[in-house]
């Protein structure tokens, strides 16, 4: 790091950071979250953050997983938070280290304020979240001057893992020229269908990015009807995001890592 030609923050004793890794590839990192990677006491990173980031953790530093995926046996959110804190009282220096931002999705709200309810002091670092960086690997542009000015992002499961029912479907349906979904797949056929019945246009362009920014990326491009079908026909597991638009059409165009791809596959044939 001695040669950024600009001062970082110290990471203090008794601190805690939380910090995004991006959603995946370990070159979307900020500096700021490599800093805290590398000068941490102990990295307590959740189940999203990619091998390739976490085997850079050098190996002096001690890491824990506190990872949380639904439908799997994971640790509460209250035991993580207790974690952190118990951690920072006994002088550490806490990297916790979340896939994509910790404020999009992430629950990095709750454990802030936990930690600010412990008098734990705190700094926010923000990642480049999957909505955004996971769709400009699919080649799709979350926004474009001829398909919309506005966009959406919502959750696919609410807090005890059901279709959120605190959303207007019907006015998101209606609202929004493109809609942008985390953790949709598990009730991706029943969104579709509040979606459907709020206006949603059936026939609608829909596109599903699983393992974004990954060596593993893939993307199944389909129709808002067919999207459930679609995702279960290719065996698109999570993490996946669901963008829904006339936005994802520019893919055949702009599909700009299958490409590259392609192209190195081909040089590199015998």
């Amino acid at each position: 790091m001695s040669d950024i030609p600009f001062a970082l923050p110290e990471f203090e004793p008794g601190w805690v950071w939380l910090a995004g890794a991006g959603p995946g590839d370990p070159g979307l990192l900020t500096l700021l979250a490599w800093h805290g990677l590398t000068h941490a006491d102990v990295v307590v990173y959740d189940a999203l953050v990619s091998e390739e980031i976490l085997a850079s953790v050098p190996r002096a530093i001690p890491r824990e997983h506190a990872g949380k995926r639904g439908g799997k046996p994971s640790p509460t959110q209250a035991d993580i938070s207790l974690r952190l804190i118990e951690h920072a009282r006994r002088g550490k220096r806490v990297l916790r280290l979340k896939g994509g931002d910790p404020m999009v999705f992430g629950r990095g709200g709750e454990e802030a304020l936990h930690l600010a309810e412990a008098g734990i002091p705190f700094r926010v670092i923000p990642g480049i979240s999957a909505g955004i960086g996971g769709l400009a690997y699919a080649g799709i542009p979350l926004t474009h001057r001829d398909t919309n000015s506005a966009v959406t992002f919502l959750t696919g499961h609410n807090a005890m893992g059901a279709v959120p029912d605190q959303i207007d479907w019907t006015s998101v349906a209606k609202g929004s020229p493109v809609l942008v979904i985390y953790m949709a797949l598990k009730h991706l056929e029943p969104i579709v269908e509040r979606l459907i019945a709020g206006g949603r246009r059936a026939d609608e362009p829909v596109a599903i990015v699983s393992d974004a920014t990954l060596p593993t990326q893939r993307v199944v491009e389909t129709t808002l009807r067919r999207a459930a079908e679609a995702a279960a026909a290719a065996r698109i597991e999570p993490p996946a995001i669901v963008v829904v638009g006339e936005v994802v059409t520019l893919r055949r165009e702009l599909d700009w890592l299958g490409r590259f791809v392609a192209r190195r596959k081909v040089a590199a044939a015998p």
